[in-house]
């Protein structure tokens, strides 16, 4: 006769309620310990602020269902979660941006303002320092593998052991990847290093030409192979295609200074993607336009307007 007492082995004991409480709490901590990082990686291999925020969304909710039990670096772990969504996202916004009307260019970050306060809540400044508006642009050529390779490893020093499950290739292929990366990179970058204070100079002076509407103090500081690139979006009036030449782009600058910016609405300086570079508002709290510039042997070599509202919505006012 079987055993009353005997424990009924297709039961299980109940769940503590302060077990899973506590256990949810850790996921929480641990999440929130890696989301700045996690910011910047998606950041980086999107372009964009709020593809970015989509991403650490899901990965949040993705950690929450997982089986942590095994997981012996939260970092790792997440870092591979957050590439493989990026990666799929990158597939499908590069056909997105395929028929996006005119250039798309990377959603600006203002990280301060002269001496400002930070422009944005400090988890969102940092999406943006050390990676400028021309980087992101110009990682914009390459394959969303390429990008995640290249990212990955020189920027966040992680292991090609690492990043190769994310895509699903061996670490050599991977090492391949970022290799091939670095060469696009180092071709469509910019020709030599550039000194910080020369930047600031240059970009300071040409806000205040724009704001007085100085053009030939503002063509004094274009090279003569300059390139304006503008993202409108289809929804702002701007230019489709990057308009190359001094003489060409200072046509532009008549426009913007006679269109956007004057003494009431004057070009300020400020922090883009970690560099100096400038702000217009349209209306009192209304960002109007950001602009990031490359700067060589004192130069302006290419200027990047944003001027899409679409992609400006994040911003607060300085």
């Amino acid at each position: 006769m079987p055993d009353q007492n005997a424990a009924d082995p297709t039961t299980t004991d109940p769940v503590d309620p302060a077990d899973t409480a506590a256990a949810a709490a850790a996921a929480a901590a641990a999440f929130q310990a890696e989301r700045r990082y996690l910011g910047a990686v998606a950041y980086r291999l999107l372009g964009s602020v709020a593809d970015a925020e989509d991403v650490l969304q899901d990965a949040w909710l993705r950690w929450q269902s997982a089986d942590r039990s095994d997981v012996a670096d939260p970092r790792a772990y997440l870092t591979t979660v957050v590439t493989r969504l990026c990666y799929d996202q990158l597939g499908s916004a590069r056909a997105r941006r395929e028929a996006y009307v005119g250039e798309w260019l990377p959603e600006p970050v203002l990280t301060a303002a002269g001496t400002a306060a930070p422009a944005e809540p400090a988890e969102l400044a940092e999406l943006g320092e050390q990676v400028s508006v021309a980087m992101l642009a110009v990682m914009e050529q390459l394959t969303p593998a390429e990008r995640a390779a290249f990212v990955l490893h020189d920027v966040f020093a992680v292991g090609f052991d690492e990043i190769a499950p994310a895509l699903e290739r061996s670490p050599e292929a991977t090492r391949q990847l970022a290799s091939r990366a670095r060469r696009r990179i180092r071709d469509g970058g910019r020709r030599g290093p550039v000194d910080p204070a020369e930047h600031h100079r240059v970009v300071a002076a040409f806000t205040s030409a724009a704001t007085g509407g100085d053009l030939a103090a503002l063509l004094s500081l274009l090279d003569p192979e300059v390139a304006w690139h503008a993202d409108g979006g289809g929804i702002v009036n701007a230019v489709r295609r990057p308009v190359l030449g001094a003489l060409h782009v200072s046509r532009l600058l008549r426009k913007l200074t006679t269109r956007w910016i004057d003494a009431e609405h004057p070009l300020l300086p400020a922090v883009v993607n970690g560099e100096p570079g400038a702000v217009w508002y349209a209306a009192p709290g209304t960002v109007g336009g950001v602009m990031a510039f490359t700067v060589e042997n004192g130069l302006i070599t290419a200027a990047y307007v944003m001027v899409n509202p679409e992609k400006l919505g994040h911003l607060r006012e300085l």
